[in-house]
């Protein structure tokens, strides 16, 4: 095995919604797939609306809990933020039109 590279970090780049299972659940996803879960699974869903279960194990080692869902707007768009601390404010003169 080459080791000789140097580490890097990695994160999911996909934000989601899920909610942990307390009563088995089955349903067949969009794609035609049958989901399963167990009580302490975790139902996901993605910011396109798409859902399917993961088992816990795996859910808890992949993803990092950010706060509850704003049900307002897809889990992709939601601020952590008040939006004036998103991103600094633009000051000076107006641009010249073209």
């Amino acid at each position: 095995m080459n080791t000789t590279g140097a580490w890097n970090i990695y994160r999911t780049r996909f934000l989601i919604k899920a909610k942990q299972l307390t009563e088995p659940l089955m349903f067949i996803d969009v794609l035609g797939r049958e989901q399963r879960g167990q009580p302490g699974d975790y139902l996901i869903e993605s910011s396109d609306g798409r859902r399917s279960i993961q088992r816990r194990e795996i859910f808890e080692d992949i993803y990092v809990a950010m706060g509850p869902a704003d049900e307002s707007r897809p889990a992709c768009l939601q601020r952590t933020r008040p939006p004036e601390q998103l991103a600094p404010h633009i000051t000076g003169p107006p641009r010249a039109s073209a």
